[in-house]
């Protein structure tokens, strides 16, 4: 890691300083010090269980794909993502970093098991336990290190309400908050991060000159400059424009899921991948029915945009190579979406990328495992790869249906996730879930999904939930999902049976309760209404004693896999 080593000390003081501890005396040589310190740190005993939710495993992809100037493109831009892990350590958390070199140094036997989960989660933080401390007392701050430790979202708010002139900064996804006496202050990510970002700009620069592919090259090239200015907009459209290239990357600030306290500030995260064209070809035909699904989405007219956003944005199949960043912390990317500027999604669309190599890899260390746990043997059997690969498309691009804007009284317009705050990532992402689900009954009339998979469709969404129930409630997806879950439970969707402690779908009430779920979704985006996205998630996102019984049934299979990259 490139951390500056000046600060290390100054962080390791105040992780073990908030932990309740103290140095030691002085006669002690500072290692002897450091380890009596961290000695001295509650840990958490089950630390075998919580790395046994994780599966080594693998990420592996055919090389013979790859041409000489392929693999040294990819080399260059596997360079590039390196850095992105070391911003990341700075912005999710002060302490964390400073902490894994101290278990790095660590002679005690247990370090390595608390060394390898504080790699796991970025830090001390158990992500699958609602970011509960796993080692020190410390706890997780809201806001991470985007904000000063004691800000709270009042004092923010009031702050940018009386500095208007300073608004636009502040809200920026791309800025560190800082205090300057009495004032609050926006650090722009490139002075914030500059150490780590010009070695990864340059690394792409490099990456630029090797390739013989025309958008490409413009791609690297303008991204490293962006990296720089802070502006990603010219780069974010190159991106969604690249032709005929078999490698490529995608890095910088992106989701916000980190932001705890106001849901504003973008972490740094990159994949590496290769493009699959034979399987993109294959899923091309979902963007033939893109319009038609926001025409006959069940809410009022009002409550979507007459015209798809980004109806012509590509779709990718992809392998992974490598990630950094936000995205290597904790649960696994199976797709994503991009670019999340709005600008850029007015005037081009996203691209939503599929990373399959990642997804066969959960669907066999994860999926299988739990439906012949917890669902009804009939249910079990009808679990499929091509239904969750089919339900993961749908989930990406019906990001894009719905309404992205609503309209304010004195004519201005303010977006859904601007309007819905810190609420908005998990409505967002069970929208997603949902108004999937609820496309495949046109889908099938379109044949474009055969009709006898819709079984087979919905008990691999249900087996599918159990997987994201155990991310945690306070992880965006686990948080949809729960809601997703409990509200389809009262609509008696989904049927529990005591006696066998498993789960089945209800085929006869299914659709018309995904149905109404989706349009409750997209009413309270369309509203744009803070305090019915809270209540909604509020009411339905409890968990109650049967669903937690089933998750502890599940202990001993993997959550999720945990990446190994070989390239």
């Amino acid at each position: 890691m490139r951390i500056q080593k000046n600060k290390l000390g100054v962080f390791f003081m105040a992780f073990l300083l908030v932990a309740g501890f103290c140095f030691v005396s002085a006669c002690k040589t500072k290692e002897a010090q450091e380890e009596d310190q961290l000695s001295g740190l509650w840990r958490a005993p089950d630390i075998a269980a919580r790395l046994a939710k994780y599966s080594p495993t693998e990420i592996t992809f055919d090389k013979s794909l790859l041409n000489e100037e392929d693999r040294k493109v990819l080399d260059k831009m596997v360079a590039a993502a390196r850095f992105m892990d070391d911003i990341f350590w700075k912005q999710t958390d002060p302490t964390g970093f400073p902490l894994m070199e101290a278990l790095q140094k660590s002679k005690q036997p247990w370090a390595p098991e608390y060394l390898h989960f504080v790699k796991i989660n970025f830090g001390p933080f158990d992500i699958q336990d609602e970011n509960k401390p796993f080692i020190g007392s410390a706890q997780k701050r809201p806001g991470a290190s985007f904000y000063p430790p004691d800000l709270t979202k009042k004092e923010f708010e009031d702050y940018v309400a009386a500095h208007p002139e300073q608004k636009e900064a502040l809200e920026s996804p791309y800025t560190v908050i800082k205090r300057n006496g009495s004032e609050l202050a926006a650090v722009p990510y490139n002075v914030e991060y500059g150490k780590d970002l010009e070695p990864a700009a340059a690394a792409l620069r490099e990456a630029g000159e090797i390739t013989s592919n025309p958008s490409l090259k413009a791609y690297l090239l303008q991204r490293a400059k962006d990296l720089l200015s802070n502006d990603y907009y010219k780069s974010d459209c190159l991106w969604i424009d690249l032709k005929d290239n078999l490698v490529e990357t995608v890095i910088g600030p992106f989701e916000v899921y980190d932001d705890n306290l106001l849901g504003l500030k973008a972490s740094y995260e990159s994949f590496v991948y290769i493009n699959d064209r034979a399987e993109m070809e294959k899923i091309t035909g979902y963007l033939n029915y893109l319009e038609e699904l926001q025409q006959n989405l069940p809410v009022e007219p009002k409550y979507k945009d007459q015209k798809v956003s980004g109806l012509e944005s590509p779709l990718n199949v992809v392998l992974e190579v490598y990630i950094a960043g936000n995205t290597k912390s904790g649960i696994q990317t199976s797709a994503f979406v991009l670019p999340n500027d709005e600008k850029v999604r007015e005037e081009k669309g996203t691209k939503k990328v599929f990373l399959k190599n990642v997804m066969e890899a959960k669907f066999q260390k994860s999926l299988i495992p739990i439906s012949e746990r917890v669902l009804s043997p009939e249910d079990a059997r009808r679990v499929s790869f091509s239904a969750y690969f089919n339900e993961v498309v749908l989930h990406e691009i019906c990001h894009a249906l719905g309404l992205n804007y609503i309209p304010l009284p004195d004519g201005t317009r303010i977006s859904v996730s601007k309007a819905l705050k810190e609420y908005n990532s998990a409505i967002e992402e069970a929208k997603a879930d949902i108004v999937g689900l609820w496309s495949v009954p046109l889908l099938m009339e379109r044949g474009w999904i055969p009709k006898e998979k819709e079984a087979e469709v919905y008990t691999t969404y249900l087996a599918g939930m159990f997987r994201a129930l155990r991310f945690g409630a306070t992880e965006a997806h686990g948080l949809g999902t729960l809601v997703q879950f409990n509200y389809l439970r009262e609509k008696e969707a989904f049927l529990y049976d005591p006696e066998t402690e498993r789960y089945s779908v209800n085929q006869a009430r299914i659709r018309q309760a995904v149905q109404d779920l989706a349009a409750a979704f997209l009413v309270i985006e369309g509203k744009g209404s803070y305090e019915e996205a809270g209540e909604f998630l509020s009411k339905y996102g409890k968990l109650d004693g049967i669903t937690r019984k089933t998750i502890e049934k599940l202990a001993d299979i993997p959550v999720d896999i945990e990446p190994i990259f070989r390239f």
